[in-house]
């Protein structure tokens, strides 16, 4: 009740819920892309790789989101290019892509002239200290990714699970597959400031993993995935405050145990 009672009084936990909100209407839709095609692991090289460019936006003096957004969509194209083409060496690849991306924005933010940015509110996140321009770009984002989703939904669908059928079918597998990739690379960026880099994956993941388990079609897959994050964001948020603890980490634990729970009640009926 604490929460609720300051919502209605603080800007800046109203910005928080806003930002919850299309954080998880992101990874709802994208994450079930990700789980349905197991390409979580991809999306984690993505994430990680992102914070190279947040580390050369500031240092440049740029916005850290914009820097961010840059890399992942180059990260996107770049490791699904790996994935179509080098097989053999795609974990490696991406691995290397991972820790590089980490090590060169670790740099970057060390050697930025007057160094004020704590580097735990990108790799854990703080979603209270959202901003009203932070919140513009997002809702920017949220309508590209969801606008893009509409109009390639069902081809989308179509690579997600049968690319080779796709292919008869004449539909441009390779270039599908990379627009997938780059809007999981925008789910990424929308999520850095809620949950941050490390803990990213998760949030793109689980919710779309516990919808799969009590739904039928992709459609409703990604219905009750959007409804999940955005329970599971606004719960952690609320007992973060509350607690007063670190919200990125409080999200996670909530969204992980609901995650266990809810896959051993459905373990348990089946």
């Amino acid at each position: 009740m604490d929460f609720f009672q300051a919502l209605t009084q603080h800007g800046f936990l109203q910005n928080a819920v806003l930002a919850s909100v299309l954080a998880s209407s992101a990874c709802g839709m994208v994450g079930t892309y990700v789980v349905v095609k197991r390409i979580g692991f991809l999306a984690g090289g993505i994430a990680h790789a992102v914070l190279g460019g947040m580390g050369a936006a500031l240092f440049f003096g740029f916005l850290p989101m914009l820097g961010a957004l840059v890399t992942a969509v180059i990260a996107a194209l770049v490791l699904g290019l790996v994935k179509l083409h080098a097989r053999e060496q795609e974990d490696i690849l991406i691995s290397a892509f991972w820790a590089a991306g980490m090590a060169v924005g670790i740099l970057f933010i060390s050697q930025t002239p007057g160094y004020q940015v704590d580097l735990m509110t990108y790799l854990f996140g703080n979603v209270l200290l959202v901003s009203k321009q932070q919140l513009l770009m997002m809702l920017i984002l949220n309508v590209v990714l969801v606008v893009t989703i509409i109009l390639f939904y069902k081809q989308f669908t179509a690579i997600t699970f049968d690319e080779e059928f796709a292919r008869l079918r004449g539909l441009p597998v390779t270039a599908l597959y990379l627009i997938l990739l780059c809007l999981t690379a925008v789910s990424i960026v929308l999520m850095i400031q809620v949950v941050g880099l490390i803990l990213v994956i998760a949030l793109l993941t689980l919710p779309a993993a516990i919808s799969q388990h009590y739904t039928q079609t992709m459609k409703s897959m990604m219905g009750l995935a959007v409804i999940l994050g955005t329970l599971f964001c606004l719960t952690g948020l609320g007992v973060s405050y509350s607690l007063d603890v670190p919200s990125g980490a409080t999200i996670i634990l909530v969204t992980a145990l609901a995650y266990l729970i809810l896959t051993i009640l459905h373990r348990c009926r089946t």
